[in-house]
């Protein structure tokens, strides 16, 4: 039996579509903004929620967090009671982003018991008790991964992106990928599609083929969860703007640290694990290695980061 396609009678999806048409509606994009010429980072050694209460109310454009996940392979990864423990810092979290802000985090939905961090006890607790709005699930697929005898073996991961509001930042075409040149001509005869955008590239969907990191490989760290730079790269780019403030209080490996370097966004980082900022220094080793700019000036208080002018 064929489904039809509702959305033409989508009352939101129409009302955005006419105010973008009446010209009285624009996302702003990366051309909007300019790159400060030296980002400011904060990395602190210290708990998570600790650290969001000093942040100011609506100061931060993007959240991107891989929180534990409750699995009981390590001792940063055990709660007994993970859901009342992660509403503490997702509270925080609304209330430190702007009303564009966004927050992205990393999970899964296949542990198999109650009390494990899984996304869908996040994704209940901020429907129920929270003001955030569910944007999108991501899939994260990759082929690489551990083989399994008792089920099918996993070879993808969740991400959730949440928003303050129904104003949030996206700039999609930062992110777009490029057309096959056949499949660009097939495009452009699509009546459906606006030429202008298809130029651009098309929108990458969500779900996202990016291989995981392998043990050899030239990114890694020493961190066991470290999560690819061009996954984490995606992500700021298209959530957040450059000058604007991104905040990782899950920090790990410091990828989002490095990214921010990159792409000229002011970083807060947290974790309780010391060995985070010899992680984060690996990274900065490698892009000094690599070529790539690490123009940044670390600043060790909250409060002086937001008290210094903005470049």
């Amino acid at each position: 039996m064929a489904i039809h396609n509702k959305s033409h009678s989508n009352h939101a999806l129409m009302s955005l579509n006419k105010l973008r048409k009446d010209n009285t509606w624009k996302q702003k994009s990366s051309d909007d903004f300019e790159k400060p010429k030296e980002v400011k980072i904060v990395h602190s050694i210290r708990d998570c929620c600790d650290f969001l209460r000093e942040l100011p109310d609506e100061s931060v454009q993007l959240i991107c967090v891989d929180p534990p996940y409750n699995l009981e392979l390590t001792g940063w990864d055990i709660y007994d009671n993970y859901i009342k423990w992660a509403s503490k810092w997702i509270d925080e979290a609304y209330r430190v982003l702007s009303k564009s802000g966004n927050m992205v985090i990393f999970g899964g939905i296949q542990f198999r018991d109650a009390k494990s961090g899984d996304l869908i006890d996040i994704i209940h607790y901020v429907r129920h008790h929270t003001r955030f709005k569910l944007i999108n699930t991501i899939t994260w697929y990759y082929k690489n991964g551990m083989s399994a005898h008792r089920y099918f073996a996993n070879r993808h991961e969740e991400i959730i992106w949440l928003a303050k509001t129904n104003d949030y930042y996206f700039d999609l075409d930062s992110v777009r990928e490029p057309y096959l040149e056949e499949d660009l001509k097939l495009a452009l005869k699509d009546k459906r599609l606006n030429p202008e955008n298809t130029m651009k590239g098309k929108n990458p969907t969500n779900v996202w083929q990016i291989g995981r990191l392998n043990g050899n490989s030239k990114e890694r760290v020493g961190h066991p969860t470290q999560k690819p730079v061009e996954i984490i790269d995606r992500l700021i780019k298209s959530l957040s703007y450059p000058g604007s403030v991104v905040v990782d209080f899950f920090a790990g490996s410091g990828t989002v640290g490095r990214v921010c370097i990159m792409e000229g966004r002011h970083c807060l980082m947290c974790d309780n694990d010391i060995a985070s900022k010899e992680f984060f220094a690996k990274h900065l080793e490698l892009m000094r290695n690599s070529g790539q700019s690490t123009a940044y000036k670390e600043i060790e208080n909250i409060s002086d980061f937001f008290n210094t002018d903005k470049d």
